[in-house]
């Protein structure tokens, strides 16, 4: 049986209020391939990354507090040329796990028994920090409408076709 690295025991920490443990977890971000993106054109962590949680466990009154920071890499393509890249992403964290927590609570996170799986918290930082339209820079030239060559390495040739509503003033224009 395969042991999640992001399940921590927390049985010792919830039995003094206001307790604090160190916590450094890392694991692979999306073990079942759920989360994958579902377009070549969105940013998404590179499979079989780890993605990692440093910070601060601390028992808060029916559940337990975890504030730290959430680390991974991503990669994707420009939204304009179409030209793979990548990065870093680092996003400071505050969640609660609570025991009593309902399903429909998006102020917390369930916490069972004396086990937290940070797991969900560090997925849902990570696709929440993801760029949702990366650029490569940001006077990227993006690719021709007509040819498809990417402008950032020169110009194409390309004309920009006539609008056949102007086509009779075209006469007018010097060539």
């Amino acid at each position: 049986m395969a042991v999640d690295p992001f399940v921590v025991g927390v049985a010792r920490l919830r039995t003094q209020l206001g307790a604090t443990k160190e916590c450094h977890v890392h694991g692979p971000f999306d073990p079942t391939g759920e989360l994958k993106a579902p377009s070549p054109g969105e940013s998404d962590v590179p499979e079989g990354d780890d993605v990692s949680f440093d910070g601060i466990l601390e028992s808060i009154p029916n559940g337990i507090m975890a504030t730290g920071t959430v680390r991974a890499r991503w990669i994707g393509e420009c939204r304009r040329c179409a030209d793979p890249l990548g990065g870093e992403l680092s996003t400071d964290v505050k969640e609660r796990y609570l025991v009593d927590a309902a399903p429909d609570d998006e102020e917390a996170y369930p916490l069972e028994g004396d086990l937290l799986d940070l797991g969900p918290m560090v997925r849902d930082a990570v696709v929440l920090e993801l760029p949702l339209a990366p650029l490569c820079s940001a006077d990227c030239r993006g690719l021709c409408g007509q040819c498809g060559a990417n402008l950032n390495e020169g110009e194409c040739g390309c004309r920009a076709p006539s609008d056949p509503r102007w086509a009779k003033l075209d006469v007018l224009r010097p060539e």
